[in-house]
């Protein structure tokens, strides 16, 4: 394999971890903003000018990626590589080259367009204008979501590497890397179109879920938007956000990781055996809403010596599935998640430890 074909691969990979850079780069601060803060600035001085900035800064940065790969292969010794591709190619190496040339002409026109009359022509300024009230100008706007940014009573949700939401007192904002969407939370309304599931690993039965959320105005000429959030976030964006978030009757989604786990507890004891009883309570002790379905019964292999081993509960049927799921999730390490379906814990009436494989669903059998 040449050395001019893996510079080739290396500087794609470079690239692509530029435009979206995994966290491994955002954790050694190797990301645009950083590289660029002396230009940039802080954002909690002036959030919405420093954005703006920002986004002429990506524009021209990503504009430069073709013509910077030429200039390095040629001032890397590479010349034989360029010749010999415009020689198989020359239609595409000759279209390569133009495009490589006027993309960054074209992207410091379109930012000095931005910049003119200080930056009214920016998108995010248009954006921002369409809030104007009374004669203000954006500024006056600006000045305002300033302020509440610094402000310690927000939320910041870093959706992914290259796009944040922010929720303060009165707006809600999406800042992408090109752009700034804002809606004020007065005329907002939040619908949760869709929400998505991934298994974190193979191994793995906890999944993490992602929900999109259409975020509209009722203010004329704003065009509405679509934040995406874990859904872990939601409660959090619930609690800051004025106005009610509506979500679609065939949107279902776990609001908390407590909620993720209750399901998940229940799909695994539907696999163990089912327990036979006629003495159960009229209503779980738990909830007092539901009858009792579950019944601890040592089934499981456990017999070390060990303080903590699975013995046996002769308590009486007297919990519901999702109570029995709470509790043995309120036994558990918060921090560590990943570890609570292996784990064990104590019956709440007599403390007898029991683990997953000792929870049985029951099945009710009338006296004769």
């Amino acid at each position: 394999m040449s050395s001019d074909f893996i510079f080739t691969v290396v500087y794609v990979l470079l690239c692509i971890c530029l435009i979206y850079p995994p966290t491994e780069f955002v954790s050694a601060g190797v990301t645009i903003e950083n590289l660029f803060s002396f230009t940039l600035g802080n954002q909690h001085e002036g959030f919405v000018l420093y954005h703006l900035k920002r986004h002429c800064l990506i524009l021209i940065l990503y504009s430069l990626l073709p013509i910077d790969y030429i200039i390095l292969t040629s001032f890397l010794g590479y010349t034989d590589f360029l010749y010999g591709f415009y020689q198989t190619f020359p239609f595409f190496s000759s279209c390569f080259l133009t495009f490589a040339v006027i993309l960054p002409a074209t992207s410091i026109y379109q930012v000095l367009n931005w910049k003119r009359n200080n930056y009214e022509k920016h998108p995010g300024v248009i954006n921002i204008s369409k809030f104007c009230n009374n004669n203000v100008d954006w500024k006056t706007v600006a000045n305002n979501i300033d302020m509440e940014y610094r402000s310690v009573d927000k939320i910041c949700l870093q959706t992914s590497t290259i796009v944040t939401v922010v929720v303060t007192e009165n707006w809600i904002i999406k800042v992408t890397p090109l752009t700034i969407n804002v809606v004020h939370q007065s005329d907002a309304s939040l619908v949760v179109k869709e929400a998505n599931s991934f298994d974190l690993s193979p191994n793995n039965t906890i999944s993490v879920q992602y929900l999109n959320i259409e975020v509209k105005s009722e203010r004329q000429g704003v065009e509405p938007f679509i934040i995406r959030i874990n859904a872990s976030d939601f409660r959090d964006l619930k609690d800051r956000v004025a106005r009610s978030i509506t979500i679609l009757p065939n949107v279902k989604f776990h609001q908390s990781i407590l909620d993720q786990f209750v399901d998940v507890f229940k799909e695994t004891i539907s696999n163990n055996p089912i327990y036979e009883t006629n003495e159960i309570s009229d209503r779980c002790i738990g909830c007092m809403t539901v009858d009792p379905n579950v019944k601890l019964q040592k089934l499981c292999d456990d017999s070390s010596e060990s303080p903590d081993k699975c013995t046996n509960c002769y308590c009486r049927p007297m919990w519901c599935s999702d109570c029995m799921a709470k509790w043995f999730a309120s036994r558990q390490e918060a921090e560590r998640v990943n570890t609570w379906l292996s784990s064990k814990c104590t019956c709440p009436m007599c403390r007898a430890t029991f683990c997953m494989l000792d929870v049985c669903l029951i099945n009710t059998v009338q006296r004769e």
